[in-house]
């Protein structure tokens, strides 16, 4: 009953993957040791227009030192109080500083080093010892008055000193979190065995070279006489084509939209994804540009911790995930279509902006937005890009640009704009207006992957078949494959394999790295042939995800195998190396030592991951399971409760201990355990369903109703039949109608054989 969490670096969602202090004109070479950073000032003389632009932008306001030039936050001895305690913001001279609760519950005063953005908010970070830079918990709103800002106020108020997110943890912590998208040029920097930072950067914040590259070459072929080699066709001697990918948009008859005359690749919307994705940074070495995004980082599928089921936004997730299932990407549509890239806003009026595309005629009041014209309501970007507000005040657009589906919305509970603008109406009623207003819509009442995914989400049995099919849909975006795949981690079947096998060969590296996750149910030999073809894939994340899927196998592998997975590994390893500053970092190196039998390496690293990341759940379950495969269960039993010490809204750490008490027989800690698991994870039917059989010679009714629950949750036919299998052992009533309930899941041979117990 042993549990083992492995933590690839694919299942690690993170943010976006401090200093150079004092040093902000150092030069690296980009790829082909061909060309330097110089800084952004070198690009005012020939480009003042563009730096104008630039100047005061999302991007130029990235970050900062703190000065009276670029804080905006009140540190004229303000104070804000919060949970009874006053914390305080004021100066020292030309230095802006705070008084506020440090990680011992200790109130103490800290410089603040950095500012971070500037509207609608404003966030300060202090720079420690360490090298470590975080960001303190209290927030400027930047807004104006009439807009409720001009006030301080706390990011994450239910945070304790033993959640991810609390301001002098990891989860605020800048050069891992921040660092990479908010200054040119970084390098984290860590050291593993000092545990420290000596991040760099060659400009503080978002600068001309970010996005274009590293300018040297640049500027010398603008200052020689020979235009010949400065061009277009060599990029004005820069490593990368910004350019749209579209340079003519025509009409074609029967369409209400233009199309693209042609679609030439460029690098446009990779540069704009290294930041504007949620992803895990793998390394510094890979060019993502000329190479593939997945070179250097991995980004991260539609999950249900990150998206509704129909793919909309839930959590922050930056564009690129959102505009990856859109039409607008498949057509051709990039970043600057819409978006001046210098000021980083709408280069043109919103709806003119659609206009370019979307024949106006086609699409007005009358014909299309059903509301009045000019109105909140009959704007293009109300219906098909809604808002969700992030950190309290800052509200941002999903970029997949669905089409409503409110019939979605009664099945699946996925939002729709129809409902969340018109509260006083149900969804039904938002069904039947749009068939009135489109009664020839393709849209309204077809297939989507949504019901796939909400499917795989709740455990349908129909959810493998379900997802087999959209991995296979070439129509689908690769994004919407991807996650498909992935989600069939918890599922087999021929048609499974079958999906699996035709994604290994696919050209998108996302689909691929999809048949990577989604392969985790096979046993050793058969993962083995179907995802070692990747071993020796272009694309750094392929390569090393496979690598790390089939090390765990280690043991079982021949010669040959080990022979083959040897150098891929080893880029795996070094993955988890530069990301040695989080716990899934160390923990994923122990999961390989543990898997070759390098027992005391593989606790060094664990017992390492808790050390810098003593709330990170998985290192202490890994750990407590080495132990428990040694024979030890009592370093497995105090493993656990430090970690139910150290991270006491865990889950998953009380139900291991839960399961290493029922293997010492001790089921009535066993039982206190799981029912705290049930309760910090509700919708967790495993939990349910170990809890309800460990209660049952405790109190049956107890025991009856968390097998229910499991059930109710899962839909496994497996828990309805623990169920009928329960009643029938203690003559419960409802014996029949479970059976009844279950008839129509189970084989008749299983139904008869319950029956003849009855």
């Amino acid at each position: 009953m042993g549990v083992v969490v492995r933590v690839v670096s694919a299942v690690i969602i993170l943010l976006a993957s401090v200093s150079s202090y004092g040093n902000e004109t150092k030069s690296s070479m980009a790829s082909g040791g061909q060309a330097s950073y110089v800084g952004s000032d070198a690009c005012i003389e020939c480009h003042q227009k563009e730096v104008e632009q630039w100047k005061g932008s999302d991007h130029e306001r990235a970050m900062d030192h703190a000065t009276s030039q670029s804080v905006l936050g009140d540190f004229d001895n303000a104070t804000f109080e919060f949970k009874g305690e006053e914390n305080r913001f004021f100066r020292k001279g030309e230095q802006f500083w705070v008084n506020i609760q440090g990680p011992d519950g200790q109130f103490y005063d800290y410089q603040i080093a950095y500012t971070f953005g500037h509207y609608p908010l404003q966030q300060y970070m202090v720079e420690f010892e360490d090298g470590r830079v975080q960001l303190i918990p209290f927030t400027w709103d930047s807004r104006n008055k009439e807009q409720g800002g001009q006030r301080w106020y706390h990011l994450y108020p239910d945070t304790t000193s033993s959640d991810e997110f609390y301001w002098t943890n990891t989860g605020q912590n800048w050069n891992f979190m921040c660092a990479d998208c908010h200054s040119t040029n970084l390098e984290k920097n860590y050291d593993k065995e000092s545990n420290t930072y000596a991040s760099s950067w060659s400009e503080i914040t978002v600068g001309c070279e970010a996005c274009h590259g590293p300018a040297s070459v640049h500027v010398t072929l603008s200052k020689q006489k020979n235009p010949k080699q400065f061009t277009i066709d060599n990029h004005y001697g820069f490593d990368r084509d910004l350019s749209k990918a579209v340079s003519e948009w025509v009409y074609q008859e029967g369409n209400s939209t233009l199309q693209p005359k042609s679609i030439q690749e460029t690098q446009q919307v990779k540069v704009c994804a290294q930041c504007h994705s949620r992803r895990v940074q793998l390394s510094e070495q890979y060019d993502h540009v000329q190479g593939d995004l997945f070179d250097r980082y991995l980004v991260s599928n539609l999950t249900p911790e990150l998206y509704h089921s129909d793919g909309q936004i839930y959590d922050e997730v930056y564009v690129f995930g959102s505009f990856e299932q859109s039409k607008m990407a498949q057509k051709g549509v990039t970043c600057a279509n819409c978006h001046d890239p210098h000021t980083a806003e709408l280069k043109i009026p919103e709806q003119a902006v659609c206009a370019q595309c979307h024949v106006a005629s086609e699409y007005t009041p009358e014909k299309h937005t059903f509301h009045e014209a000019g109105s909140e309501a009959s704007q293009c970007t109300t219906c098909h890009m809604p808002e969700t507000t992030y950190m309290g005040v800052d509200p941002r657009r999903d970029h997949s640009w669905h089409v409503p589906r409110p019939d979605m919305s009664k099945h699946i509970g996925t939002p729709n704009v129809c409902a969340s603008c018109h509260e006083d109406k149900e969804d039904d009623w938002a069904v039947q207006t749009l068939a009135k207003w489109f009664p020839e819509s393709s849209y309204q009442n077809s297939q989507h992957y949504g019901i796939a995914f909400y499917a795989a989400d709740i455990g349908h049995p129909s959810a493998a078949d379900a997802l087999s099919y959209i991995a296979q849909d070439i129509n689908q975006a690769s994004i919407v494959r991807a996650s498909a795949l992935q989600r069939m981690a918890n599922y087999q079947g021929q048609n499974s394999l079958i999906a699996l096998g035709r994604a290994v060969k696919n050209s998108e590296a996302m689909i691929r790295i999809g048949a990577i996750q989604g392969s985790a149910p096979y046993p050793a030999h058969q993962r083995w042939q179907i995802i070692s073809p990747l071993l020796d894939d272009d694309v750094l994340a392929v390569r090393a995800e496979a690598a790390g899927a089939l090390a765990q196998y280690w043991r079982e592998l021949n010669p040959l195998q080990k022979d083959q997975l040897k150098q891929p590994l080893k880029e795996y390893i070094g993955i988890q190396q530069y990301n040695a500053d989080r716990g899934f970092g160390r923990t994923n190196l122990g999961n390989v030592y543990a898997a070759q039998g390098k027992t005391e390496l593989a606790i060094n690293e664990y017992q390492g991951a808790i050390s810098i990341e003593p709330y990170f759940e998985n290192s202490y379950i890994n750990l407590a399971d080495l132990y428990r495969g040694q024979g030890d269960e009592a370093s497995a039993d105090k493993t656990l409760a430090l970690g139910i010490k150290n991270q006491p809204k865990s889950a998953a750490i009380h139900y291991s201990a839960a399961l290493s008490k029922l293997r010492q027989g001790d089921k009535a800690t066993a039982s206190q355990l799981l029912n705290k698991a049930t309760q910090l994870e509700a919708n967790n039917p495993q939990y349910w369903f170990v809890f309800g059989l460990a209660m049952e010679t405790a109190d049956v009714n107890v025991s009856l109703k968390a097998v229910d629950k499991a059930y109710q949750l899962s839909r496994n036919p497996e828990h309805l039949f623990s169920k009928c299998d329960l009643m029938l052992k203690h003559k419960h009533q409802g014996a029949a109608q479970c059976l009844n309930q279950l008839s129509k899941l189970a084989p008749p041979e299983v139904i008869q054989q319950l029956k003849s117990r009855y």
